[in-house]
């Protein structure tokens, strides 16, 4: 047999035919039988593997992406469903949840550096609390994990502090540490209105309509003598002391 007078491919290359990449030695084309002699284009010269030459492209592409999802974030956060309200613009301070001095005719927004633990630890609370109230659940997703933060690094919480810790655990949908704070409130006192009705809202999270019950007869037995106290964290929760006390005595 006579030898082929094709020319070996020595250095790889592509098929000027049809542009399949050739191996090193081939005399034709695996694709399309074209001889390696007939115009096979040279092997592009490729940067070595981890060098600059050959990240930097898949790293403008990474960049390029991560900028596209977040400005889609941006535009989409709170466009679930039950909310119709942009979570990220309620990052900002308001006048109506952050005090007079929030900012616009207010005065300046609130530094954060210059609040105290516990006060962080209410603005976070209240800024929740009227989130859950105008239905913005995105808001409320997006704030509780700085709340609840907030709240564990408190030393020495006092029975409203917990009670705020527990009511931000009840909303989002966290049955144990609105139990562990109802426990620790009670522990402190047996007849507390806000560590038992809190208890009774953890109770009834798990399912536990006895154990609701029993602290529901223990929120009404308690109640005129704790009231009589004047309790200022009482007057502040009354409306939802009322709203325990009505579940309490329809049996819910």
């Amino acid at each position: 047999m006579t030898a082929s007078k094709t020319p070996a491919n020595s250095g790889g290359g592509f098929c000027a035919a049809c542009g399949a990449a050739l191996s090193p030695g081939a005399h034709f084309c695996h694709r399309c039988g074209t001889p390696f002699g007939q115009g096979a284009a040279p092997a592009p010269q490729t940067a070595p593997a981890g060098s600059a030459a050959s990240i930097l492209p898949w790293g403008v592409a990474f960049v390029a992406l991560l900028a596209l999802v977040a400005m889609f974030a941006g535009r989409n956060f709170g466009a679930a469903k039950g909310s119709g309200v942009d979570g990220s613009a309620n990052s900002l301070p308001t006048q109506a949840m952050d005090g007079p001095a929030a900012g616009g005719q207010g005065g300046p927004a609130p530094n954060i550096g210059d609040l105290s633990p516990s006060e962080r630890a209410n603005r976070l609370y209240q800024r929740i609390m009227t989130y859950v109230q105008e239905g913005k659940v995105d808001s409320v997703a997006f704030f509780a994990p700085m709340a609840m933060a907030s709240h564990e690094m408190l030393e020495g919480p006092t029975a409203d502090e917990r009670y705020h810790f527990g009511r931000i655990a009840e909303v989002t949908n966290n049955s144990a540490v609105v139990r562990a704070q109802a426990d620790t409130i009670l522990k402190q006192d047996p007849t507390d209105l806000l560590g038992l009705l809190l208890a009774a809202r953890g109770a009834r999270m798990e399912r536990d309509t006895k154990g609701a019950t029993a602290f529901d007869r223990r929120l009404l037995d308690a109640l005129q003598a704790q009231l009589a106290t004047g309790r200022p964290d009482y007057e502040l929760h009354r409306g939802e002391i009322d709203r325990a006390v009505e579940d309490a005595r329809g049996g819910k």
